[in-house]
């Protein structure tokens, strides 16, 4: 079966998620906006509080870079989803984060300029408000220099002209100049794992309301056989390169499936792509630097590689049971108890045997009461054999078999199609084993390079006493 579409979910952070929730959810700014929504405490004061303390923070730790004010994630959905109601959708999604993670969003649903691309955007706070804010407000006017440390007096931030210098700033008496209305940032949205979990979060809900099962979208795996493509942002100057590479990532991901149902092992693909992509991209950067050209070439030869490896993998049909495993398993169950009670039985058996056999031998006026014992004990012995042969019907009976001999003519011929099947099984292994060895040749081929130029190495570096001995060695 071949594998759907990957869903695209991507995060992104923001420096500006006040003009950035402008952007998205502004009719005037965007062609094609359909719903807005906003759970309960996002409003346009939260976020500038947001942005404030987020940028207050920042200044103090020192750090260069942009200050990171909020994130979002851009949600790409199936176009059947135009179906639904846009205000439906986009609450679905964001109420769907909300109830998972407990920070504010605010997300609206879009179609692209082309209209070939419906999708939400979902902006999100890294941090909640806290129960009771911390809020300082400034007795007298409050001065700071460039790095945000506090200054004592006007005169230590003004240049030699007495103007206001760059990076400097005065909070004037009766303003905040220090707050704490939110938690601090979580961290655990910053992580790979967070947002993997919300592209399986997305995902699913992506696949519960489609409605043709052609449209089921799976998340890619980081590592596995397929190569991601990338999305073309706007007037991005890369786009055609961009293009030109999505293609032969699309080829390589064509033949993967090709292989896959052919019966090629994952772990060959995973080997292919390794050597054939990973390994030669990353030594082609080294020895050329970054040749978008080379990538692609890069790629389409290792796809060459793998349909020549499906052309010649031909797997054979994995041999089919001629009989259910698990009413063979069931049968084998049934023998191994009627065998125990076989056992028991014959040992009754051979008891009564030797007990006759005993009172035959016992003779005479005198071994009467010899006799009488022996007599009792054959009884014994042949009451336990009749029990156990009884025990021996009811057990095939209940198992649904009108006797023994039945069953055991049944068994026999399972017996026979069972051994039939597993011998199939291990000729068939034997065929498909040895392909699965075939990528490690060249490797093989190396080793035993390497040992060969190591013994002709060590060879040419031998002590001349050696040479001597072999020589002495001659002349004996």
């Amino acid at each position: 079966m071949l594998i759907g579409r990957h869903s695209f979910i991507r995060q992104n952070k923001l420096s500006d998620v006040v003009g950035r929730i402008d952007y998205i959810s502004n009719p005037k700014r965007q062609e094609h906006l359909y719903a807005t929504y906003q759970t309960e405490g996002a409003t346009p004061e939260f976020w500038k509080n947001l942005a404030r303390e987020n940028q207050l923070d920042f200044k103090a730790s020192g750090t260069t870079g942009k200050c990171i004010e909020g994130r979002e994630f851009i949600i790409a959905l199936p176009e059947s989803f135009v179906e639904y109601k846009a205000d439906d959708v986009v609450r679905l999604f964001t109420e769907s984060f909300y109830k998972r993670y407990s920070v504010e969003c605010s997300a609206a649903l879009h179609h692209n300029k082309k209209m070939t691309n419906y999708h939400i955007h979902l902006v999100f706070s890294e941090r909640k408000m806290l129960e009771h804010p911390e809020v300082k407000i400034a007795t007298r006017n409050m001065f700071y220099d460039e790095q945000g440390n506090h200054r004592r007096t006007k005169k230590e931030i003004l240049d030699e002209q007495g103007n206001l210098r760059a990076g400097c700033s005065i909070i004037p008496k009766g303003e905040v100049y220090e707050s704490h209305i939110f938690t601090k940032k979580d961290e655990w949205f910053k992580s790979d794992a967070f947002t993997r979990e919300v592209k399986e979060m997305f995902t699913e809900i992506i696949n519960s309301h489609v409605k043709v099962e052609s449209e089921k979208l799976s998340v890619f795996q980081q590592g596995g056989v397929y190569l991601a493509t990338k999305k073309i942002g706007k007037n991005n100057p890369k786009a055609e390169e961009i293009k030109a590479d999505n293609a032969a990532r699309q080829e390589w991901n064509r033949t993967v499936d090709v292989a896959l149902v052919e019966g090629v092992p994952e772990e060959d693909i995973l080997t292919v792509k390794r050597e054939r992509i990973t390994d030669k991209t990353l030594q082609s950067i080294r020895t050329h630097g970054w040749l978008p050209d080379m990538l692609q070439q890069i790629i389409r030869g290792a796809k060459d590689f793998l349909q020549e490896m499906i052309f010649k993998f031909k797997l054979p049909p994995k041999p089919i049971p001629k009989i259910d495993l698990q009413e063979w398993n069931e049968m084998r169950t049934l023998m191994e108890k009627l065998q125990k009670q076989s056992q028991a039985m014959k040992f009754a058996q051979q008891e009564i045997s030797s007990l006759k056999k005993q009172l035959s031998e016992t003779t005479g006026f005198f071994k009467g009461k010899a006799r009488k014992s022996l007599e009792g004990k054959i009884e014994q012995s042949e009451k336990q054999e009749k029990r156990i042969h009884t025990d021996m019907e009811q057990t095939v009976k209940q198992a649904g078999y009108p006797d023994v001999q039945s069953f055991a003519k049944t068994y026999q011929k399972s017996e026979k199609l069972v051994r039939e099947y597993n011998e199939e099984l291990r000729a068939w292994k034997n065929q498909t084993e040895p392909k699965k060895e075939k990528l490690s040749e060249p490797s093989k081929k190396a080793s035993i390079r390497e040992k060969l130029h190591r013994y002709q190495q060590e060879s040419m570096q031998q002590p001349k006493q050696t040479a001597k001995k072999k020589s002495m060695d001659r002349g004996r």
